[in-house]
């Protein structure tokens, strides 16, 4: 039996080769959907999530409603940016999850950068 995966996947399995989270430098991972999207900040080395936010958390919906846009993703970079400084994390590997780097992902990064996250 054969299974099917999609191109995303197979991209993402290809970065993952060479993306990997130390404790120096945890890896800060990128799940989207269609309506939110997931972050989090992990460290491979020890398989630990060290921060995690994403658009469907409370504390994200008080501010906005809908968590599908460029307006949310860049706020969820500020979040994240603010949780990961909590955390004394500066430096940070970026795993786009083989998404293409524009829109959502683009605006979330550019936001993380912003808040302080170098990567």
């Amino acid at each position: 039996m054969t299974i099917k995966i999609s191109g995303r996947e197979k991209r993402h399995t290809r970065i993952r080769k060479h993306v990997i989270g130390t404790t120096e430098r945890p890896r800060l991972n990128v799940r989207r959907s269609l309506k939110n999207l997931f972050i989090q900040i992990i460290d491979d080395s020890k398989n630990l999530t060290l921060v995690s936010a994403s658009s469907a958390d409370k504390e994200f919906r008080t501010k906005l409603a809908y968590g599908g846009n460029v307006k949310a993703a860049a706020l969820l970079g500020e979040i994240v940016a603010s949780k990961a400084k909590e955390k004394n994390i500066a430096q940070v590997v970026f795993d786009r999850g083989g998404y293409d780097y524009h829109g959502r992902i683009k605006a979330f990064a550019e936001a993380a950068r912003k808040g302080g996250l170098q990567f």
